[in-house]
């Protein structure tokens, strides 16, 4: 937990809103996302495995978010633009779990809110 309050440290409240959909947040108030995030795992070749976030409110900045997850969990990632469903986190490996339990100690998403799809 250490390294993680770290990363955030130079951030505001809530580190990954755009700048021009900010927000002005009490500490008491949080702003939670509405709808559902989820989380999908997709096979590549052999072990290899790719896992996608899809349904974070195109308020936030999903490429700070990914960058913030590719250091604090030693994996590589990218914003895929679906034309359907929108900017889509992909992170490689199996890190479902790991994304979902970040997602709510920042206060993006609350547990009822998220749905870890697959295996």
């Amino acid at each position: 937990a250490i390294f993680r309050q770290m990363a955030f440290d130079s951030l505001n409240l809530d580190p990954f809103r755009d700048a021009a959909g900010e927000v002005e947040v009490d500490e008491k108030q949080k702003v939670y996302q509405e709808g559902f995030i989820h989380f999908r795992i997709q096979q590549r070749s052999g072990r290899k495995t790719l896992t996608t976030v899809q349904g974070i409110s195109p308020a936030y900045d999903l490429k700070k978010m990914v960058k913030v997850l590719k250091k604090i969990h030693a994996c590589n990632g990218c914003v895929v633009e679906h034309p359907e469903f929108g900017e889509i986190m992909q992170l490689q490996g199996d890190q479902r779990n790991n994304v979902a339990r970040f997602l709510v100690e920042i206060g993006l998403a609350r547990e009822d809110q998220i749905k870890v799809h697959g295996f």
